[in-house]
């Protein structure tokens, strides 16, 4: 019996809603939707299953989008992506990897919802412009524009520099064991002068407001965090090295910029409502 090519291709559509979301609860509900359309369509008259199926994701993600663009700009603090708790053959695709980091993700999230999705499907999946256009209704010119558009925003923002697997565990363990230690100076020594340490708490669990600028500023806002009861994990989240942090019931995900052997960026989600899908891996495809 031939495979239904919605099941087939349901990472693929996964990891696009999820791109183009940010959120792993809101891209499961994008393909409950999409799946209900799809068991509705006549498939033999479906040509391409694929791209049809990527069409219908993107057109619900987009509809999606549009309705959580009120309730993040009343968002309590900085909000920040879901993180994933993913398999480390992730990162062997480079690209796929770089695409789904809290990084890239948050970058994303300063695109308007159109430019995200063409963004999206051009950039990471490849689609053909024409195909971009049909799914977001838009002439193939004026797709081309928003890619364009998308590609300068996102250059702009996003990180320049790639480090190896190797030199972010590197340097993933060395943060971690600064931390433990809870100095100023140990801390200071991995982190670059200009770093800046991101929060998400939501208004559910302590976490900074806004975004902390600078070395000196970050280590003593780190150092005096007492966690003496804490237990400190390393997992791969969302295709790299990052770390999972237990205190007493309460869960904590931490997401590192590296470049120059130094953290230049820090990413810790502890919204309980955004930390639970980091007890089995969450399958992504391109």
């Amino acid at each position: 019996m031939t495979e239904d090519p919605f099941v087939a291709h349901r990472r693929l559509l996964f990891t696009v809603a999820y791109e183009m979301l940010g959120s792993a609860a809101d891209a499961e509900d994008v393909l409950q939707e999409s799946w209900l359309r799809w068991a509705g369509t006549d498939h033999a008259r479906v040509r391409d299953p694929r791209s049809y199926l990527v069409r219908t994701v993107t057109r619900q993600a987009l509809n999606r989008l549009r309705t959580l663009s009120r309730s993040r700009e009343e968002y309590v603090g900085e909000w920040l992506p879901e993180p994933l708790l993913t398999t480390p053959d992730v990162a062997e695709d480079v690209e796929l990897a770089e695409s789904v980091s809290l990084a890239m993700l948050t970058v994303l999230e300063t695109l308007a919802p159109l430019e995200r999705a063409v963004f999206v499907l051009r950039e990471v999946f490849d689609v053909p412009y024409a195909e971009i256009a049909e799914a977001v209704a838009k002439s193939p010119a004026a797709v081309r524009q928003l890619a364009h558009r998308a590609r300068a925003h996102v250059a702009a923002r996003q990180p320049r520099v790639r480090v190896s697997r190797s030199e972010q565990q590197a340097v993933l363990e060395r943060f971690l064991a600064a931390l433990h230690t809870g100095r100023v100076q140990d801390l200071l020594e991995v982190m670059a002068p200009d770093v800046v340490f991101v929060a998400d708490g939501g208004g559910l669990a302590a976490a900074a407001r806004a975004p902390v600028h600078g070395a000196e500023r970050v280590a003593t806002l780190l150092a005096g965090v007492d966690r003496s009861a804490s237990r400190t994990t390393t997992v791969w989240l969302n295709g790299a090295p990052a770390a999972r942090i237990d205190t007493d019931g309460r869960l904590a995900a931490l997401s590192l910029v590296v470049a120059d052997g130094r953290v230049t960026r820090v990413y810790a989600v502890a919204n309980p409502h955004k930390l639970t899908r980091l007890d089995e891996p969450v399958a992504l495809a391109r």
